[in-house]
This record gives structure tokens, C-alpha cells and sequence, in this order.
């Protein structure tokens, strides 16, 4: 097949039919509508894609690890001028690599689970690259998911959740590297622009469920459905949440949206880092969090959130028979 280099990535567009378990045949392409959902790791990304996939029109699914993988494959290829060199002298063009990354990562997307009307990605350090996916899906919308870093960082240091470049053993350096990391995606997700980009505070998920989905919900022009608000139910469901067994957050998410983890940071983190705080991780105050706060005051939970909490606390809360491999979580 000829074509001039310039009309490659347009001419050539990637096409994939996919079959559901109901026999309908969805089609997929890079004008497909679909959703990046993203953020720091332990920002509530796992819980927001939870609710999403309560809703019958959308399917994220777990995590691929490898998606972010390829990405940044992808940007390493033609990092140095070394690289782009070598690249161009083999005819290897940005083109060909565009085209190439956009089929793997939608046939990736696609497959990985049940079809849907829209397709949904979870993978953390995706909103890395905003910008660069809203180029190769031009129908593609993000969420943002943005939380307090003292609490993000408490997560996966009391929780050993290994992030490369993350050194567990210090605040000081998560805290760092999550106000960096926070920084990169939020300045991708403005460039990228309003109409397709939104930042979610995980308190607000948390606290007021109801009117924070509605926002999202409305801002991927799906249809309202109460079904998200009460995700839990719909674990192991035909066409609901699958939950992985190696997640980190899938022991949490099994439950209804509750406080329990709202502030668990408060007492956690040595007084030099608190002193420090402002010049360790300025992001806390540009994102409207109090850097001197221990906990800040994050809003009133609705009254459904108080009595999942209580119910939670109790221990009233019992995980779902239908849970997948619920033996590994125990």
C-alpha cells in the first residue's frame, strides 16, 4: 500500500469489532469515545472506576499496567535526538510510531474486557500523557483524580504500594515527588482543556458521591443511573465491577463509599516534614488543600456516606459473595 508519510496516521485509521457476551458487535476506532481515568497513585482512582463501571454504558475494568508501559516506550523512542536520528535514517517515522501506538493501546482497551457503548481506561500515570492521547483519540475525555498528597502519600507508604521513583521510606521524598507528579498531570489535563479534561478531588467523591458523579457523568454526556452510588453491589456482577486480586485498592473498594480513609494520615507523618510542608509539597496549597492543617477541614459528608461509615465500622459490612478470587483478599 502507497501513501504519502504526511496522510499515514489518518488515511490508515484503526479499526477493531469486538463481541459481547449478548452477541452485539461493538465497533471501535480511534473516534471512538473513551475515557482516561488517572492520577497519583492511592488518589481514588480504583474507587472512581468502580462507579463508572456500575453504570451499564461504560466498562473500564482493571488496571493493564501495561498501557502506561508502552507510553512511555513511546516518548522514550524520540527523547534524545540520538534516538530520532537513528529512527529517521531507518525510516521509522513519528507517524508510523503514532499509528502503531494508537492500534496497540485500542486493541488493548477494547479486549480487555466486556465491550460497552463507552469504552473507560484506569491506569494511574496515563494522565501523564494527556495530552499526547487526546491527539491520537480525538473523541477521548480524562478524569483527573486529585487528592490530598498527605493522604495519597500515607497510602502507599503504610500500604507498601512500590511507585517507581518513590523512595517508601521517606515522606519527605513521596511528598516531593507526589507534588511533582500532581503537577505534570494537572498542567497535561489544562492544556488539554475543560471540555475534555476533569479534576475530581477524591473528598468530594467521598463526601458528596451523589452530586460529584452527577458531575462526571454530565461531563461524558452519559445518562444519570443510581447504580453508581452503590457500586459494591454490582462487584462480579454480568457487565459490572471485576476487581483484581493484585490491586491494592480492591480490599476497599468492595465497600460502599465511606470516611474510613478520609483522614487516616492525621498523626502519621514526622513534625519535620509537617514544618516543611509548604516548600515540600507546594502542589497541597496551588490544589486549595492547607499545608498546616492536621486534617483540614475537607467539607460535611452526605447523610448516605455517615451511614455507610457507621455500617462499615460495625463491621456490619460483609464483601460480596460474588466477588472474584474473594479468598485472596482475606
Amino acid at each position: 500500500m502507497l501513501m504519502c508519510q504526511g496522510e499515514y496516521p489518518h488515511k490508515l485509521g484503526v479499526s477493531i469489532l469486538v463481541k459481547g457476551s449478548n452477541q452485539t458487535l461493538y465497533h471501535y476506532s480511534q473516534n471512538s469515545p473513551m475515557v482516561f481515568v488517572g492520577g497519583v497513585p492511592r488518589s481514588g482512582t480504583t474507587l472512581m472506576r468502580a462507579m463508572l463501571d456500575a453504570h451499564p454504558d461504560i466498562r473500564c475494568g482493571e488496571e493493564t499496567r501495561v498501557i502506561p508501559r508502552i507510553l512511555s516506550a513511546r516518548h522514550g523512542w524520540r527523547r534524545s535526538s540520538e534516538d530520532r536520528l537513528a529512527l529517521n535514517e531507518e525510516g521509522i517515522t513519528q507517524e508510523m510510531l503514532d499509528s502503531a501506538t494508537a492500534a496497540f493501546l485500542l486493541e488493548v482497551i477494547a479486549r480487555h474486557g466486556e465491550p460497552a457503548p463507552l469504552l473507560c481506561n484506569k491506569d494511574p500515570f496515563t494522565l501523564k500523557s494527556s495530552i499526547y492521547l487526546s491527539k491520537l483519540f480525538p473523541n477521548s475525555k480524562f478524569i483527573l483524580m486529585v487528592r490530598d498528597g498527605r493522604a495519597s502519600v500515607h497510602s502507599m507508604i503504610s500500604r507498601q504500594v512500590t511507585i517507581a521513583g518513590f523512595n517508601l521510606s521517606s515522606y519527605r521524598d513521596c511528598l516531593n515527588k507526589w507534588s511533582q507528579a500532581i503537577e505534570v498531570m494537572l498542567f497535561q489535563c489544562t492544556l488539554v482543556g475543560s471540555t475534555r479534561c476533569l479534576a475530581i478531588r477524591y473528598e468530594n467523591l467521598v463526601l458528596q458521591p451523589r452530586t460529584t458523579m452527577e458531575r462526571v457523568l454530565e461531563f461524558l454526556n452519559v445518562p444519570w443511573y443510581e447504580g453508581v452510588l452503590h457500586h459494591e453491589k454490582a462487584i462480579g456482577q454480568p457487565g459490572g465491577v471485576s476487581l483484581s486480586r493484585i490491586e491494592r485498592s480492591t480490599d476497599q473498594v468492595i465497600k460502599p463509599v465511606n470516611l474510613e480513609a478520609l483522614s487516616r494520615w492525621v498523626g502519621h507523618i514526622p513534625d519535620d516534614v509537617l514544618k516543611d510542608m509548604e516548600k515540600i509539597a507546594p502542589m497541597l496549597y496551588k490544589l486549595g488543600y492547607d499545608p498546616t492543617a492536621n486534617p483540614p477541614d475537607y467539607g460535611q459528608p452526605d447523610p448516605e456516606v455517615i451511614h455507610n461509615t457507621e455500617r462499615v465500622l460495625r463491621g456490619d459490612f460483609k464483601p460480596p459473595a460474588s466477588l472474584k478470587r474473594q479468598e485472596s483478599m482475606t
